[in-house]
């Protein structure tokens, strides 16, 4: 196989949060390119342009074979930007893992905080439930893709804050996951902060990557 699989880490996380998801994907055999980027310090918009170089790279090393995205968290939004503005030719699947697609009610409650904008900065701000500025950033979905939302949360106050009776993953609500145009959505039992590490994760990511369709 010479598929490569770009993935994108959450918002004031590192790449490192997503070591062990790139392993266990090499380990299928996909080439994994694990993009870093400054995710408190610029806006999803300017993030696009950061990593731009390292996405153009991994094109051009991918030859005849496609490139596919999975994204936790934030990271699911800045693919969702970079391919409403750069999409690769030979674009393969997408996962997106976490993705406050609809925003966060953790955010629309937190936005004015000055501790809340100084820890995660311009792009924290655009995680709110009102998502009417970032329509043109985003785009449509036109390409196959496919979302994991958990519903275990630890934080009591977060999940009051979302609502006690919504299904969420702790900062999430599994409803603000959801996106037009996705082939697939499953909802696993796991909480935000741990999904990138949480293997009933890795392997339906590994299935939409492979069939296009997650295992139920």
């Amino acid at each position: 196989m010479n598929d490569t699989v770009l993935l994108f880490h959450g918002i004031a996380r590192t790449k490192k949060s997503m070591e062990k998801l790139a392993s266990f994907l090499s380990g299928h055999g996909y080439r994994v390119v694990n993009v870093g980027y400054p995710s408190t310090r610029f806006s999803i918009s300017d993030l696009v342009d950061i990593i731009r170089p390292e996405i153009d790279d991994a094109v051009k090393k991918a030859g005849d074979g496609r490139i596919h995205f999975v994204g936790y968290s934030m990271g699911g939004l800045v693919i969702r930007a970079f391919l409403s503005r750069y999409r690769p030719a030979k674009l393969g699947r997408v996962v997106m893992v976490g993705t406050p697609n609809n925003g966060s009610q953790i955010a629309d409650f937190l936005k004015s905080w000055p501790l809340y904008r100084k820890v995660y900065g311009p792009a924290g701000q655009q995680l709110i439930t009102d998502q009417t500025a970032m329509t043109e950033l985003f785009g449509t979905v036109d390409y196959e893709l496919g979302i994991i939302a958990g519903n275990r949360t630890i934080d009591p106050v977060s999940s009051l804050i979302i609502g006690l009776r919504v299904p969420n993953d702790g900062k999430v609500s599994v409803e603000s996951t959801r996106l037009d145009g996705a082939a697939d959505h499953i909802v696993i039992p796991a909480n935000h902060t741990f999904l990138p590490v949480n293997k009933m994760m890795w392997s339906q990511t590994l299935s939409f990557l492979k069939d296009g369709r997650f295992t139920s």
